[in-house]
């Protein structure tokens, strides 16, 4: 099962921020590579991994306590739309110097915690998302996302965030924490594209 590896970290983990990274990194790096190699052999086997495969890793790396998922300020695919505690860190994390690594968490009215870190622009990434765009790829991004605003970025540039959501631990009757159940779950960020 994908979901065991970081699981078992995630219950090891101290904090909810742990328990983010925790779930975050299985998912960051299998897209990561995933988009990568889809790259190298067409750009339209990359929009494919994005628009197809993205979403289905989001949730394969999602638990019943953390859901992980991707936003931006510029979104390609409006499914990614931030959810609401996240437009504040995406705001601060923008304004970081590129390439800085690391983390932003808040705390939320109802118990869960929020937390989101940069994605900087790539050089392969600026294929789609760079000033320029091949006029067949424009075309293609252009029919799949007639709202498309994740263009123009330059190497090194704040391309978005990876964010996760903790939910609130779940107290057993002897007062100790109790393990996450595993269910399948919706990611909120569905969006096709690295970076978001």
């Amino acid at each position: 099962m994908h979901h065991f590896p970081h699981l078992l970290l995630a219950l090891l983990a101290s904090t909810p921020s742990d328990e983010a990274k925790a779930a975050l990194a299985p998912f960051q790096k299998t897209l990561k590579e995933t988009l990568f190699k889809a790259l190298e052999r067409s750009t339209e086997a990359a929009v494919e991994v994005c628009s197809e495969r993205a979403p289905a890793l989001a949730r394969e790396a999602s638990t019943a306590r953390v859901t992980v998922g991707r936003s931006g300020l510029k979104l390609r695919n409006p499914a990614n739309a931030p959810p609401a505690w996240l437009p504040p860190l995406l705001d601060e994390l923008s304004k970081l110097p590129p390439g800085t690594q690391t983390g932003r968490t808040v705390t939320l009215p109802d118990g869960r915690v929020g937390y989101a870190e940069p994605i900087w622009t790539a050089p392969p990434c600026l294929v789609c998302h760079g000033p320029v765009i091949a006029p067949g790829l424009d075309a293609t991004l252009r029919a799949r996302y007639p709202a498309d605003a994740a263009r123009g970025f330059a190497p090194g540039s704040f391309r978005g965030v990876f964010w996760a959501e903790v939910a609130p631990a779940a107290a057993k009757p002897d007062g100790g924490l109790q393990p996450p159940k595993m269910r399948p779950s919706a990611p909120r960020d569905t969006n096709p594209e690295i970076p978001r």
